[in-house]
């Protein structure tokens, strides 16, 4: 088997072996060990004896026999006291596996275990995003604007809390579930969102995160059919029907208003915007399902003339009520200069962008550069550009923002 080849089966099943792997060794250390030592064996063996009919279940009993290996040496070389009682768990309970038992839902049994509530919420956070998706810890410390170093230990003593408590593996059920949901909940929405518009680096997205993202979603509401599982699933899916139209040939981004609309994918808008419809109808609907709502407006206008922005503002006022944060209160305020010029929206993003945290976000110098442009104030969309070129991590949104100080410089002369 190709190296290429191996390094695409990581990519896509890396994690669902790790899962699994979690949920049989019974710690963190053993199962990333365990991964690490399945892949080699794969390259040694696979080029002669061909790949296996079903890789991942190869995979997991290949980590699985190491890890007991490893650990049956490790009791020769040290006494049984010191080897500990959780690493004759862990043999147990692997050499219990049947191979052709299911793995699909591991990963998400692994969401719960990283959410569960004795944890903080950002290390919960961390920890799903390194362990269930594989994101590496300098990708995390951008997001969270840390340190690499400071989110590791964070991620370390996450782990070393779990093995400690001794915390179980599994879905919860009744109210345990119920402490635990909103932290999976805004967990997956935040591993969408580095899908959607990746911190930093080339790429605008990465489809692996937002696909996953999804999946867990999807488990989740099968699972648990409430409202705002619903209204999550729908908000991710309706960004994700748009991806294609996104970014040019060259990977250049396209702002809403300019992208073809033929290339978004109707049936999963359809979909989403049933998940809506059904959240809204059942009057226990929050946050999510609100940002869905908006969404699903957005997604049903055949063209940008044709959106609503009237009802995009209500929306906005309803989700501001319920979650006053200053990236809704932004929103809110670009919604207000579409629907009622640039001039009232920039009064109220005048009113928010030397606050924590929009000083230092980008997206919030676009707009109100944006806002400032169409109100013929070149000057001051020049400077407000800058600021958001100079916060701006990501090339292609850089490279955007570049093209619009190009244009303004032409539009001025």
């Amino acid at each position: 088997m190709r190296d290429a080849a191996l390094d695409t089966l990581y990519r896509r099943d890396g994690r669902k072996v790790f899962a699994t792997l979690v949920r049989l060794l019974g710690d963190f250390t053993l199962a990333e060990e365990a991964l690490h030592d399945a892949f080699v064996a794969a390259a040694e063996h696979w080029p002669t004896a061909g790949v296996p009919s079903n890789p991942v279940a190869w995979l997991v009993s290949a980590g699985r026999f190491k890890a007991i290996d490893g650990i049956r040496r490790q009791r020769r070389m040290v006494g049984w006291d010191e080897a500990g009682e959780a690493t004759e768990h862990a043999a147990d309970d692997a050499a219990n596996w049947d191979e052709h038992e299911p793995i699909e839902d591991d990963r998400l049994r692994l969401v719960f275990t990283c959410c569960h509530p004795s944890l903080a919420e950002d290390a919960r956070i961390a920890l799903t995003l390194r362990e269930v998706c594989g994101l590496a810890t300098e990708e995390i410390a951008r997001a969270f604007l840390l340190p690499a170093t400071t989110l590791a230990q964070r991620i370390v003593r996450a782990k070393a809390k779990i093995r400690a408590a001794r915390i179980p593996y599994e879905v919860p059920a009744g109210a345990a579930l119920d402490e635990r949901l909103p932290s999976v909940l805004r967990t997956l929405y935040l591993v969408f969102n580095e899908g959607y518009s990746a911190s930093a680096g080339t790429a605008v997205t990465r489809a692996d995160l937002m696909e996953e993202a999804i999946r867990l979603a999807r488990l989740l509401r099968e699972l648990l059919p409430r409202a705002e599982v619903g209204g999550l699933l729908a908000l991710m899916m309706l960004h994700h029907a748009r991806r294609d139209a996104r970014c040019d040939a060259a990977g250049d981004l396209v702002s809403l208003d300019e992208q073809d609309r033929s290339r978004w994918d109707r049936v999963a808008i359809a979909e989403a915007s049933k998940l809506v419809q059904d959240a809204l109808r059942s009057q226990r609907s929050g946050p999510y399902t609100l940002q869905a709502a908006i969404a699903a407006v957005h997604a049903e206008a055949l063209s940008a003339a044709q959106t609503d922005w009237s009802e995009i503002a209500g929306l906005y006022d309803a989700l501001l009520a319920i979650e006053p944060s200053p990236v809704v209160a932004l929103n809110r305020a670009v919604a207000i200069a579409m629907r009622d010029g640039p001039e009232a929206g920039l009064a109220l993003i005048d009113g928010l962008i030397d606050t924590a945290p929009l000083a230092t976000y980008h997206l919030a110098h676009a707009a109100r550069a944006d806002l400032l442009r169409r109100c013929g104030r070149d000057a001051e969309a020049r400077s407000a550009y800058e600021a958001a070129l100079n916060l701006a991590a990501q090339e292609p949104e850089r490279r955007f923002l570049q093209r619009c100080l190009a244009r303004l410089g032409s539009s001025s002369k």
